[in-house]
């Protein structure tokens, strides 16, 4: 998005095992002594819209083709069921009298949505090729995925011949490219085809292979987008004969693939853009390919450097070091390769000019969560959010904008969703949503229930402003849809008769149950306490965002004077938060969600400082979530507690949860997965939101400045003692850059991204000089260990 801020990219990117934060001593890659076998072995390569997991094999190659707008389903009409508020008004008071059973009976039989065309996204299919080597010992082998070039690339030796691979995702070009070449002439035949898991048509026009269909996937309903892809086959001499059912190349010395896939969701030209698309990209060299690609991901991608110490482990594959932490090891240069996978994922995955955001599995689909209940949709209730954690801290805010583009188009459904159920202004959203511009609760409240998902979301574009202070994004983009979603919150809420105090309701807290004092267990009530901390939050941020804009000045009024009115965070009579409004008894307390903690993180309404017995409580209340016989643990889940933990400031526990999501919950390919046994799978799902939410909390354990001020390294376990990064955000508008030793702050600097004053914690250890824009600045801590500086945009803070 234009009004976006740019960011130039910074220094090469320093490897894990770098003894500097700034230094470039080789590659930063996940690599293999192997092809892989399944799924969960290949690596992703994405541009934005168009992806392929690569799988390396030797004799039979197979890359799983993926396009983020390849969706089954269709716009339903009827999705919302006429309800309005004075049926929600006598409902309602059925709640406030205590009447629960009735009440959820009424909402389970009232308030749920029709789902009958809601779709999912799938995976395309497969691209696979066959060769034929001389005669001899394969040896060498070696499958690699670059991050500091988002290249997949596999090499070996065969009978003599070095083969080599290449594989991107272009952004500039917006194709897939693959490249094979060998060090011999006429040393590569192969046979190349399709095995698709949509139905096409088939042809060939010139060098391209052209597959053309129309999704129809019945198991989530009827219509799908059509679609169109073609693979263009450029060989360096041999012989070339192209038929429907595949390709064969005999004896050429190198071979080019350009692969585009293109729907019609949104795109009526999409046959079009395909042929025009892959014919620019003919039409260019391989290298001038290449070097477009690398050029482009790395202003991105360059921006962040990290690393712990040495990376002692840097020869071993990395399927190897993934089983020695599964086992209980520690490996501080795979903790440095994770976090920065979560940041290589949320590029590949979306871009600016992305056409959807992240889903539930961004668009790598194993054809698994497809084929399930829930589906490879927009989860709202803390999936989706999870998949942009890692953008605004990560130095990657522009990858933001597909996400501001859905909720644009959320809000516009929404707003009918708002009136014809709830009889309300503004805006809502609940827990699933998909690109048809499905707003209503699911076909259950049982998980679908929450009209303050759409609070959620949105809060991401408060977010956005706080890092990047751009307040012509404030004023064009986030505002407007903060303001409706605020408008609904005003309106939906109803005051307690009993309290006095202001409650949404009926609704949920995401997706667990309470048992009443009776034995009944139920899922609705009145104001749980994540609607509570949603719509203070969102209330805030409006009040805010009036202020900064000047604008909408009586509005503001009135929602200072809903948030007076809003209960407190409560505690439980255990002393843990409390996840209902009365003191319910957990139906599932080893239940995966705590969407009652939201005030701790992402949110900062709960702190160490500012509120202690309300932090020491959402301790507790993460200590009885993880004691309790079967905890879910999840890859979202167990993120989470990284992201919670680090604001406790326990470093021990939550580099615990980084080890249990690296090992546990991920795979070989260290992509994060929800495991079987949860939500009715049978066995491992990917999930997206592990990876980026798993460097969120990282990037949380080594800055924060939710309190009003920076802290350096406030949650570091002994296993980080040696370390350095640099280019990590803050909100407020600054980039962070620190290195140390034995845990002790060697060096650390702040660059201002916009005018600002700026309070840091000068660190322990020893006595720092503190220079502002290399002069030395008078700085006097208070008893707090705080300095404060005036700071104009482009000024550099140092700590030496």
């Amino acid at each position: 998005m234009k009004h976006f801020k740019t960011y130039l990219a910074a220094m090469a990117l320093a490897l894990s095992g770098c003894q500097s934060a700034t230094d470039s001593c080789g590659t930063i890659e996940l690599w293999y002594a192997q092809p892989a076998k399944v799924w969960m072995e290949s690596l992703p390569i994405g541009n934005g819209r168009l992806g392929a997991m690569t799988y390396g094999g030797i004799e039979e190659e197979k890359l799983a083709l993926n396009e983020s707008t390849m969706w089954s389903g269709q716009y339903n009409e009827n999705q919302n069921k006429p309800f309005g508020r004075e049926k929600m008004n006598q409902l309602r008071k059925l709640f406030f009298e205590g009447k629960l059973s009735e009440g959820n009976r009424i909402a389970g039989d009232n308030l749920h949505g029709n789902q009958t065309s809601f779709g999912t996204h799938l995976p395309i299919g497969d691209l696979k090729m066959q060769f034929i080597y001389p005669e001899g010992k394969v040896t060498g082998y070696r499958r690699s995925l670059s991050l500091d070039e988002a290249i997949s690339s596999v090499s070996f030796n065969s009978g003599g011949v070095n083969y080599k691979r290449e594989y991107f995702a272009t952004n500039p070009d917006n194709v897939l490219v693959l490249r094979l070449t060998a060090d011999k002439q006429k040393s590569i035949t192969m046979n190349m085809g399709l095995d698709l898991m949509r139905q096409a048509d088939l042809s060939v026009e010139d060098n391209q292979l052209v597959f053309t269909g129309k999704v129809d996937f019945p198991l989530h309903g009827p219509g799908g987008v059509c679609f169109e892809g073609r693979i263009a086959v450029l060989a360096d001499n041999g012989e070339v004969k192209m038929e429907q059912s595949g390709v064969g190349i005999k004896e050429a010395d190198a071979v080019t693939l350009i692969v585009d896939v293109r729907t019609d969701y949104k795109s009526p030209d999409y046959k079009k853009l395909c042929a025009d698309g892959v014919k620019k990209a003919i039409a260019k060299s391989y290298d001038e390919l290449k070097q477009a690609h690398i050029k482009d991901y790395n202003t991105l991608y360059n921006r962040v450097s990290i690393h712990f110490g040495q990376d002692a482990n840097r020869a071993l594959p990395t399927d190897v070091r993934w089983k020695q932490v599964k086992e209980g090891k520690t490996d501080t240069g795979l903790d440095a390769l994770f976090f920065q996978y979560g940041r290589y994922l949320t590029i590949a995955s979306s871009r600016e000019n992305s056409p959807l955001p992240i889903a539930l599995q961004g668009f790598f689909n194993d054809n698994k969560a497809c084929n399930m209940g829930w589906t490879n949709d927009y989860h709202l209730d803390i999936n989706t959010e999870q998949n942009y954690w890692a953008a605004n801290v990560g130095n990657l805010a522009e990858c933001n904008a597909p996400l501001f583009t859905y909720i644009k188009d959320l809000a516009h459904h929404g707003a009918k969703t708002a009136e014809v159920v709830y009889g309300c202004k503004g805006w809502t959203a609940h827990t699933t949503a998909n690109v048809w511009g499905y707003t209503p609760a699911s076909s259950t409240i049982i998980w679908g229930l929450f009209p303050m998902a759409g609070s959620w979301i949105a809060s991401h574009l408060w977010t956005q402003y706080e890092f990047t202070q751009d307040k012509q994004y404030l004023a064009e983009t986030a505002y407007p849809l903060l303001k409706g979603n605020a408008q609904f919150i005003l309106d939906f809420l109803a005051k307690d008769p009993k309290s006095g105090y202001l409650m949404t309701g009926p609704s949920i807290s995401p997706e667990n149950w309470f048992r009443t004092v009776g034995g009944e267990e139920m899922v609705a009530s009145m104001m749980p306490a994540c609607d509570r901390e949603l719509a203070y939050e969102i209330l805030s941020n409006c009040v805010q965002a009036s202020e900064i804009l000047d604008t909408d000045r009586e509005f503001a009024d009135s929602l200072r004077t809903a948030i007076v009115q809003l209960p407190p965070i409560q505690l439980r009579a255990n002393g843990a938060i409390r996840e209902w409004f009365e003191d319910f008894e957990e139906a599932h307390p080893n239940h995966r969600h705590t969407s009652h903690l939201l005030a701790l993180y992402p949110f900062s309404q709960i702190t160490l400082e500012k509120t202690p017995e309300l932090a020491e409580a959402a301790r507790k209340t993460i200590e009885n979530r993880l004691s309790a016989e079967n905890w879910e643990d999840t890859e979202w889940s167990r993120a989470n507690m990284i992201c919670m933990y680090a604001r406790l400031k326990d470093a021990q526990e939550a580099y615990k949860s980084v080890q249990l999501l690296q090992g546990k919950l991920s795979r070989e390919n260290l992509m994060t997965v929800s495991p079987g046994g949860i939500a009715g799978a049978e066995g491992d799902i990917y999930s997206f939101d592990g990876n980026p939410a798993g460097t969120a909390g990282m990037a949380e354990m080594l800055i924060q400045n939710h309190e009003g001020y920076v802290e350096f390294l406030p949650c570091l376990p002994i296993e980080w003692k040696d370390g350095g990064f640099k280019g990590l955000c803050l909100k407020g508008g600054a980039e962070a850059t620190a290195e140390w030793t034995n845990a002790v702050i060697n060096k650390a600097s702040l660059k201002a991204t916009a005018d600002q004053v700026l309070k840091v914690k000068i660190p322990q250890g020893k006595k720092y000089r503190v220079l502002l824009n290399s002069k030395e600045a008078i700085a006097n801590p208070d008893a707090k260990g705080l300095i404060t500086v005036d700071m104009k945009r482009g000024d550099l803070l140092e700590l030496l």
